[in-house]
């Protein structure tokens, strides 16, 4: 992980590596119950880290603003998951396996205060790490067909798209009771008004199911709720000492 490449070299991050098995314990409590983060032998929880860039440069009489720029923490995002997955490569040809967790940033404000993070240092993802006690099983992805784009971008045809869609998912469909029918037209008034909402709803009732598309956006991962995060996302990153969106107009 920490051979990884790294934007300029500066590798600005941290991996904490969790053995101990109440730790383990309550690292699954606090993102969702997930029972393999607890039944793993090891846990690692990867960070964004200027607290150690910050030092350094104190050490050495040197000017430094990392932390409280943008473009360092665009960079610092990229580099702590490249280096979570050169870890997951590893593992894997060692004949482990491992899963992504990345709930922690639910639980920002308790897992600083629960691994004693300084200021400067902000968790990004947690990789569970253990032998499997089953049967590997690769759920399917996209065909390149629709995600590999050759000297620019193509858009595909809607046909394109939807056999794409049709080969990832297997035509799986969720179960559509009147309360999912119910929250699925909410979420799509507050995001598209009265007419998607009609439009949704009167596709979930002809098809007698909700597609994947619905599920997602209009169930797990709703679409009315995730941009409401944005403010108090930013706010995370201030209290965690990043102040890398400054203030409207203000110049960085």
């Amino acid at each position: 992980g920490v051979r990884a490449p790294s934007g300029g070299n500066l590798q600005p991050y941290s991996i904490i590596v969790v053995r101990d098995r109440s730790t383990a314990q309550r690292l699954c409590v606090i993102n969702e119950d997930q029972r393999f983060i607890a039944d793993a032998p090891v846990n690692l929880l990867f960070c964004i880290d200027w607290h150690r860039s910050r030092r350094w440069a104190s050490l050495y009489d040197a000017p430094f603003s990392a932390d409280r720029s943008f473009r360092h923490f665009w960079i610092s995002m990229q580099d702590t998951i490249i280096a979570a997955q050169n870890i997951c490569i590893a593992a894997e040809s060692a004949g482990l396996r491992s899963c992504y967790v990345g709930t922690v940033i639910e639980s920002v404000p308790e897992l600083r205060a629960m691994f004693r993070m300084p200021a400067g240092v902000f968790p990004v993802v947690l990789l569970s790490v253990g032998y499997p006690d089953a049967q590997l099983r690769r759920r399917l992805k996209f065909p390149q067909s629709v995600m590999v784009h050759h000297e620019a971008y193509q858009e595909p045809s809607d046909e394109q798209l939807l056999a794409a869609v049709d080969a990832k998912y297997q035509g799986k469909t969720f179960t559509a009771n009147e309360e999912r029918i119910s929250g699925l037209a909410e979420v799509c008034r507050s995001v598209g008004g009265d007419e998607l909402a009609q439009k949704c709803v009167d596709r979930v009732r002809a098809d007698g199911v909700m597609n994947m598309a619905q599920y997602y956006f209009g169930a797990h991962y709703r679409a009315d709720e995730m941009p409401e995060g944005n403010a108090a996302f930013v706010e995370l990153l201030r209290a965690a000492g990043l102040d890398v969106f400054g203030e409207v107009g203000e110049l960085r």
